[in-house]
């Protein structure tokens, strides 16, 4: 009996525990916000600022974070930095989105401590993959 190759995508892991998207502009945050919602035991948490999205993470321990590296108050490294301190830690990954290919920030902002990088647009597949790596280091880590 021959059998042809299946077309179905492989299954993701299911997704769970919150995710800090650090965003200032609303379509990217929709994006991403509507490939999530396939996931019902996601929370999204925004911040539109670095400011904010430092705060947020502080106050809101969230499992990962999703950060843009072009904000309109600090930048991605910045946030990066000030939050260096929690990623050695483990309190949460931090994974970049970023227009720019490989550059100077994002290898910055991985030296203090970022876990992975995604090139905008994101990829559906990719972002899953990627947000189901750090979920699971983190829930490794809570074990």
């Amino acid at each position: 009996m021959t059998t042809s190759p299946s077309t179905e995508k492989p299954a993701v892991a299911r997704l769970q525990g919150s995710v800090l998207y650090i965003e200032d502009e609303p379509v990217s945050f929709a994006v991403v916000e509507a490939l999530l919602s396939s996931h019902p035991d996601v929370r999204l948490i925004r911040a539109q600022t670095g400011d904010e999205g430092v705060s947020r993470a502080r106050s809101e321990r969230p499992d990962a974070i999703l950060l843009d590296m072009h904000l309109p108050d600090i930048s991605g490294i910045e946030v990066v930095r000030r939050l260096s301190e929690d990623i050695a830690a483990g309190a949460f990954r931090v994974i970049l989105l970023t227009a720019d290919k490989l550059n100077i920030d994002v290898l910055k902002a991985m030296s203090l401590g970022a876990f992975e990088y995604l090139v905008k647009p994101v990829n559906h597949e990719a972002l899953e993959a990627s947000l189901a790596r750090a979920l699971a280091a983190k829930a490794r880590k809570r074990l």
